[in-house]
């Protein structure tokens, strides 16, 4: 059944639409608004047309929410004729917790356990719950679905999520490794094992997402079973503001030394952490940083070493938890276009049977094998489409 899916992604002041179409995958317009509850901000991209951007009034979400809808059938810069053309509407929500393994339809027992899991994600689990209602209230007659960035990850066995801390926090308060970035890992595998001519139930696949935000996931006939990201976003891959992995004993240590509460310290590395620390403050930008060291600053050379040598670490031991994989995929925006840095990722990846070929590896932004003819293990560039995995998985529940 051929569907428009408005696929929504809600922040505390900024919302992220598309409205695509279920049978050819096609976005038929995206979208952003910003400055929600400031003044407000709106860029509207209609296909096929000229983008648009205006500053109307954006007081809150429902508002802004509104002002998506006209837009999208607005006579001169809209996609569909009426709102009767969107069949369902998907959210993405960021946080899940353990009662959520797979997407599901909202209802009001769903919108109280996702307010449970606020808890674990303060900043972004409430913006989607305003835009859900906000969804609810304009279009009531629409199905809706909630795609979780925690879903894809709770096929974790205890070993892969239990942190060595006394059982209690888990078995009481949740605390326990739940990984992010779901539907990029699942959308990526996927899409691995289809330009491989493979079924992914037969083939072990580590998929880095590598980005300002990042992360691996070692996914094992098309499950994942381990994932770098844990509790929060913050653990795992260094990242453009996020320290990543390190020892718990800093913050005690940075907090006594500076006089500074536990959650401004970790404030810290969540937001001047990453290549930006690392880099002296040079930028959270990527490429920023590579201009620097290629101008000699050796900050910047260190910030990007530490990057690499910790993606590199994390595929070989998610490829011994798997006891091996047969492809290894780059998505997200530094890995889709970034080829120097999966190069240098690469140096590392002769031990485990991957060998990148440099002439393969010069592609930006589209799906190609990058290995050598003679590589054991494959390795792929393939860009994220975490919104086209929302509206699947939106329409495989309102069907």
């Amino acid at each position: 059944m051929k569907m428009k899916v408005l696929v929504i992604n809600c922040g505390s002041s900024s919302l992220k639409y598309q409205l695509i179409d279920s049978d050819t995958e096609d976005v038929l317009a995206k979208g952003l608004c910003e400055r929600i509850g400031i003044d407000g901000a709106l860029t509207h991209e209609p296909a096929g047309k000229d983008k648009i951007k205006t500053t109307p009034a954006m007081p809150d979400h429902k508002t802004a929410i509104g002002i998506v809808l006209e837009q999208l059938t607005d006579k001169e810069n809209g996609v569909i004729t009426s709102l009767d053309e969107i069949s369902a509407v998907g959210h993405r929500v960021v946080h899940g917790g353990e009662k959520f393994t797979k997407s599901c339809i909202i209802t009001e027992d769903v919108l109280k356990e996702i307010e449970a899991c606020n808890v674990f994600a303060p900043l972004h689990n409430p913006a989607a719950l305003i835009g859900i209602e906000a969804c609810r209230e304009l279009m009531k007659d629409k199905p809706m679905a909630a795609v979780f960035d925690t879903a894809f990850h709770q096929t974790m066995p205890e070993k892969a999520f239990l942190y060595g801390i006394p059982r209690k926090y888990y078995d009481e308060d949740g605390i326990r490794r739940y990984g992010f970035h779901g539907t990029s890992h699942q959308f990526v595998s996927r899409e691995a094992a289809k330009m491989l001519g493979k079924d992914i139930k037969d083939i072990n696949i580590i998929v880095c997402h590598l980005g300002n935000g990042a992360s691996v996931t070692a996914v094992k006939g098309g499950e994942s079973v381990d994932t770098s990201m844990g509790l929060t976003p913050l653990e795992g891959l260094i990242m453009g503001t996020r320290s990543g992995d390190l020892d718990p004993a800093i913050l005690e240590f940075i907090a006594n030394k500076e006089n500074k509460t536990v959650s401004e310290v970790v404030n810290i590395l969540n937001k001047e952490s990453g290549v930006l620390g690392l880099s002296g403050g040079i930028s959270s930008d990527f490429r920023d940083v590579k201009a620097a060291r290629a101008e000699g600053n050796k900050a910047a050379a260190a910030a990007m070493d530490a990057y690499v040598y910790r993606v590199a670490k994390y595929i070989g031991a998610y490829t011994v938890a798997m006891n091996g994989v047969d492809a290894i995929a780059f998505t997200a925006g530094l890995g889709e276009n970034d080829d120097a840095t999966r190069a240098a990722i690469g140096e590392y990846l002769d031990c485990i049977g991957a060998k990148i070929d440099a002439e393969k590896n010069d592609v930006h932004g589209k799906a190609a094998v990058i290995s050598t003819d003679d590589s054991r293990v494959k390795v792929l560039c393939i860009p994220t489409n975490e919104e086209v995995m929302i509206a699947r998985d939106t329409v495989a529940l309102v069907k």
